[in-house]
Parts: structure tokens; C-alpha cells; sequence
């Protein structure tokens, strides 16, 4: 079932991966003894090339976690989320799904760029790798709840044209977020401008929280 589901097979996206089954629920309940470990971060960057999918979802969360401690007052360490976001980009041929991207992308790279530059969403978003694109998209999900939506709206642009049914999914959703929380009137914008240009599913995806009579003309204007 689980192999189905993320395409794990000829032709598929997730071609080649290994899958043992394990529901991220149950993976979320055996790592809770290791969440405060302080696992050496070297050995959690080898243990990201294991083969099984499961494994990898399983240290991004553990990673996804960390970041999010180091972020916090009582537990702020500016240096550890440093390190993860260094030993995440350097591991991105490992992140090579939809669930292990949206599980640790806003906590680690959203939440490092938080008051740094974004070139790297820019050479992130322009990849021919997939998965990266899809990175860079969700990584500002994490820019999104903190108010920051400008880099949402000109990632989303740059894959209007994007052959990708996961890239479409992900800018829709990461559209969706940014009018929900802070900017209505700035999705409104972009819609007016480029609904004619959207894919329908991205389309279909960032107008999902607006009014149904809105709804319906930004669908009529859609390709």
C-alpha cells in the first residue's frame, strides 16, 4: 500500500526506493527516546544514506525536531540549526520524496533563512532535480507563519511552467498558506496576474480557502 502510494515503482517517482511499511505515526513513537539524545550529528548524516525510505523519513524528523529546539528561547542554539541546515543541503540526494521533503523543509531551511539571505531558495527552485524544487517551495512555509510571504509568491512564479505535478501541488499549497495567514490581498495579486497561466492543480490548490463565487472565476480563468 505504502508503495503505491509514493510511486515506488517502474516509472514512477519514488522508482528504486525501499520501503519496509512503516507509518510515520509508529516511526514518530520510537523516536521519541531519541529526540533529546544528542545523537552526534555525523552519525545522523550516515545514517540519511541508508537505503530504506523509513530510515531517512525517520532522521529528517529527528533532524526537523532539532531545528525547531535550537529555535526556541530555552533551548536556543543558532549553531546547531546551522549545522543541520549545512548537513541538509549537503544530503539532499537522500531527500527524494514528497513526505521526506514536507517533513523537515520549513523546520530546518525555512527556519535557518528566517532573518538570513535566500539566494539558496533561488538556486534550490532552478534545480533539475525535483525534489530540491519541492524544498525550496516548502522551506517557506516556515517564512509564511512568521509573516514573511514575498519569497512564496516569487517561488510560485518561477514554476508556472514547471513539468511537475508535486511542484504544482507544493506552490498551490505553500499560495494557499501564505493568502490564509498574512497575505489575502498579495494572493489575490498573483492570481489576477497568473491564474491564466497556472497549472489547474496549483490553481485548484491556492484558491481552496477563498470564497466559492471567487472560487469559481479564478477556475473559469485557469487553463
Amino acid at each position: 500500500m505504502l508503495a503505491r502510494y509514493f510511486q515506488v515503482k517502474p516509472g514512477g517517482y519514488g522508482e528504486g526506493d525501499l520501503m519496509i511499511g512503516v507509518k510515520l505515526s509508529t516511526l514518530r513513537i520510537l523516536l521519541k527516546p531519541y529526540l533529546r539524545a544528542g545523537l552526534p550529528l555525523p552519525a545522523i548524516e550516515k545514517a540519511l544514506a541508508s537505503p530504506v525510505h523509513e530510515h531517512r523519513l525517520a532522521i529528517l524528523c529527528l533532524l526537523a525536531d532539532r531545528a525547531g529546539r535550537a529555535l526556541k528561547p530555552r533551548t536556543a542554539n543558532p549553531a546547531e540549526l546551522t549545522a543541520i541546515y549545512e548537513l541538509y543541503l549537503r544530503s539532499t540526494k537522500y531527500i527524494d520524496n514528497w513526505d521526506l521533503v514536507d517533513c523537515s523543509a520549513p523546520e530546518i531551511v525555512g527556519a535557518e533563512l528566517l532573518d538570513q539571505p535566500r539566494d539558496v531558495l533561488y538556486q534550490l527552485i532552478a534545480s533539475s532535480n525535483l525534489w530540491e524544487r519541492r524544498i525550496a517551495l516548502v522551506a517557506t512555509y516556515k517564512l509564511i507563519r512568521n509573516g514573511q510571504t514575498d519569497d512564496t509568491f516569487a517561488l510560485a512564479e518561477r514554476v508556472l511552467n514547471d513539468p511537475e505535478d508535486l511542484i504544482h501541488k507544493a506552490s498551490g499549497w505553500m499560495l494557499r498558506e501564505a493568502g490564509k495567514h498574512t497575505a489575502p490581498d498579495a494572493l489575490r495579486a498573483f492570481l489576477d496576474a497568473h491564474a491564466t497561466q497556472m497549472p489547474r492543480t496549483m490553481l485548484r490548490y491556492s484558491i481552496e480557502r477563498l470564497p466559492a463565487e471567487t472560487r469559481r472565476h479564478y477556475l473559469q480563468l485557469g487553463k
